[in-house]
């Protein structure tokens, strides 16, 4: 199975957002530390924010944060999210009832149970664990230690 680059861009947003953890984030300079588009990055935010995986504060000093703990994120949620089908095969789309096999097929069965195998690796890591060594992880992404928007508690 191949991820999106939204999926992609989306867990980084949330590594950022841990690795900045207690100040918002923002979405300019997220773009600069993945070299990426603010635009696309805007985008991307919008299912997060839906799905409360992030949060925005408007304003000024606004930025972006995340929903909830990062170790209570796991990449499942994330993908869960952003990508729009899991179909592994055609016999996994909701008109696999065209195929003359789709009875006595074990296609089906065994890519079932690799995607499920898949997505339970995904549900074990969070985005915690992709973000634990922080020290490293603000170095790679140019984070400061002190950054101007703090979050209010």
């Amino acid at each position: 199975m191949r991820l999106t680059r939204q999926t992609n861009y989306a867990i980084r947003i949330l590594m950022y957002c841990a690795a900045n953890e207690g100040r918002l984030s923002r979405i300019p300079e997220v773009a600069a530390a993945y070299s990426v588009s603010e635009l696309f990055l805007f985008k991307i935010l919008q299912p997060l924010v839906e799905a409360k995986l992030v949060e925005t504060v408007r304003g000024r000093n606004g930025g972006v944060r995340l929903g909830r703990p990062a170790d209570q994120i796991s990449l499942f949620d994330v993908v869960r999210v952003t990508e729009e089908s899991f179909a592994m095969a055609e016999c996994f789309e909701n008109d696999a009832a065209d195929c003359p096999l789709i009875d006595s097929c074990n296609l089906n069965s065994a890519l079932r149970e690799a995607l499920n195998a898949f997505m339970t690796v995904l549900m074990k890591h969070s985005i915690a664990d992709l973000a634990r060594d922080r020290t490293n992880m603000r170095a790679l992404l140019n984070i400061s230690e002190i950054a101007p928007a703090r979050v209010a508690n």
